[in-house]
């Protein structure tokens, strides 16, 4: 303990108290049926909550969080529940993306505004997880990470229907006309057969991945299905773990070091991973200042292989994934590549908690020696369209279009892909590369998943299935493609991107990390010089949003929430 911290736990400057300042901080507690004894210096610890009807996939954390609170009670804490800005994915316009900042914000004032001395972090839907994450480092007190967990694999007249992916497959088919509108919306309620959050390895199951990889949580973390009953078991043991951590004052700044990123990298490479991890992993360093860049994710992991056999990469969903062994047996078949050093929350390394993980399949999780793809993680690109760079995830993609040379089709916004995509007319074929602008952290605003945009139905009608696109906005880790996104500077920044037309051509190298908009560069200060920025929002969130939000290659956090601000309680309320 530094010299400089005070003996006794921080919710004491509140519970500890006599006179006037002790009675309000008490009294008003105890009208909840609290006796005397529990302000008498245990750990208090909040559950920071993100359930909301309106986040589906966080619909069972009442539940999960009463599982927390015997936990924490058994080893001698004082748990309190609170709730924050619940971000759900499946609900929330233009895009969930918009808000993990402001809900970051609410987690850190929360903590830090309140008697907390060590937190839960209750977190499921894409973007409630890097949020918790970011706003709790910002505060640094000893916090575990508990998911809510995956649904249940969906099944449609006998066949598996992942979540993200089966919406992306039928829709295709029937703008194809080989599905039916009626068949279409049969398969909603069999994609989606409980509470719980994609079931494919899409961003909610990344993320999830990447608490556990990064020793955020107790292991096994990532894949049990939310309405399992070992669920509950793992949140009453986090509830436990929580008050013992803050004994030992484990902070996050101890578990989420340089060592703790690149573990989780390699991770997100060999299950396959979204692309959405690697902007919130850049943020989440970004609050605790530890040094973490774009290159990182190409120099670390970009060659480790993909060993996970899960949709939108391979064939099998999360409850397959679970029954397999799950993260643990991941690790453990790529532990020659990872720092077992790294600590984790149990207060054990990284590498005493894979050493004897087992696998059940082969089929789902394969053998380092017979990957499900080889050198699948994350690629970073750069050239003259992407100087910031931009990423594609190869395990997704087509083999055949990962060096493509091809006549750009341009869509100026997302309003502009709409109106057009289903025109007869539309001057595209199977070479052609798709570009949209104005869909990046400013331009959206917030960086909507509309990357993966559709491909045209005289295309799909063809049989073909994949062309290369490139935009400055995200895609779900559900999806699928040869998709190059994320392409920083973004185009209502002024980037390169914002300067390409219709007719360009451009080449895209993967292997070569490249991405090169053939255009003599007189033409494009021409260009430039021509280029008129977007209007800004007038007012409210996404106003000072689109003002602070950095680029997709730093995180698109807002400049002023990166590093941290501490644990200091403010003076008094009365």
């Amino acid at each position: 303990m530094s010299a400089a911290r005070k003996p006794a736990r921080r919710s004491q400057q509140w519970f500890g108290r006599d006179g006037k300042q002790g009675f309000y901080y008490r009294s008003w507690l105890k009208g909840l049926g609290l006796p005397h004894e529990m302000f008498d210096g245990r750990p208090v610890i909040g559950i920071c909550n993100t359930w909301s009807e309106l986040t589906p996939c966080n619909s069972s954390f009442r539940e999960l969080a009463e599982h927390v609170k015997r936990g924490v009670y058994e080893a001698g804490g004082f748990p309190l529940e609170f709730p924050v800005m619940s971000l759900g994915e499946t609900q929330m316009r233009p895009t969930a993306m918009l808000f993990r900042n402001l809900a970051s914000m609410d987690v850190e004032e929360s903590i830090r505004a309140n008697p907390i001395d060590g937190v839960v972090l209750l977190m499921g839907c894409d973007k409630t997880t890097p949020a918790l994450l970011m706003g709790a480092a910002s505060v640094d007190l000893p916090a575990i990470g508990v998911s809510g967990g995956p649904s249940l694999s969906g099944n449609w007249r006998g066949r598996p229907v992942g979540s993200g992916t089966g919406v992306i497959e039928m829709s295709e088919m029937v703008r194809a006309g080989t599905l039916t509108q009626e068949e279409f919306t049969e398969a909603e309620a069999c994609m989606q057969r409980s509470k719980g959050s994609c079931m494919t390895m899409g961003t909610a199951s990344t993320m999830a991945s990447m608490v556990e990889a990064l020793g955020m949580s107790l292991p096994e973390n990532a894949a049990i299905p939310a309405v399992d009953s070992r669920r509950f078991r793992l949140a009453h043991l986090s509830g436990r773990r929580i008050v013992e951590m803050v004994r030992e004052d484990l902070r996050m700044s101890k578990v989420l070091t340089r060592e703790a990123f690149a573990n989780a990298i390699r991770a997100n490479a060999a299950i396959g991973g979204s692309t959405n991890a690697v902007i919130h992993l850049l943020a989440i360093a970004g609050r605790l200042g530890v040094p973490l860049t774009l290159e990182d994710w190409d120099a670390i992991g970009s060659r480790l292989p993909c060993l996970v056999n899960l949709k939108p990469s391979g064939e099998y969903l999360m409850e397959d994934f679970y029954y397999a062994g799950g993260l643990p047996a991941v690790l453990r078949e790529i532990s020659a590549h990872l720092d077992l050093d790294a600590m984790t929350v149990n207060g054990r390394s990284l590498g005493e908690n894979i050493a004897d993980a087992p696998c059940w399949n082969r089929d789902v999780i394969r053998p380092l020696d017979q990957p499900l793809r080889p050198e699948a993680g994350i690629a970073v690109l750069r050239g003259n369209l992407a100087p910031d760079g931009a990423v594609v995830k190869p395990s997704a993609a087509s083999p055949h279009l990962l060096k493509h040379r091809g006549r750009a089709v341009v869509f100026e916004g997302i309003g502009d892909l709409k109106a057009r995509i289903d025109d007869e007319s539309l001057d595209i074929d199977e070479h052609s590369i798709m570009v949209l602008k104005h869909c990046g952290p400013r331009g959206y605003p917030g960086m909507a998943e509309v990357g993966n945009m559709p491909l045209p139905p005289k295309l799909l009608r063809r049989g073909v299935t994949d062309l290369v696109r490139i935009s400055d906005a995200r895609m779900s880790g559900t999806a699928y493609g040869t998709v190059v996104l994320h392409v920083s500077p973004e185009a209502a920044a002024g980037g390169p991107l914002a300067l390409v037309r219709e007719g360009d051509m451009i080449e895209l190298d993967v292997p070569g990390r490249r991405l090169h908009l053939d255009v003599p560069e007189a033409e494009l200060e021409r260009r430039r010089a021509e280029w008129v920025p977007p209007p800004a929002p007038a007012r409210g969130w996404s106003k000072l949003y689109v003002d602070h939000v950095q680029q997709a290659h730093l995180g698109a956090d807002l400049d002023f929430l990166v590093g941290g601000s501490g644990d200091d309680v403010a003076g008094d309320s009365h």
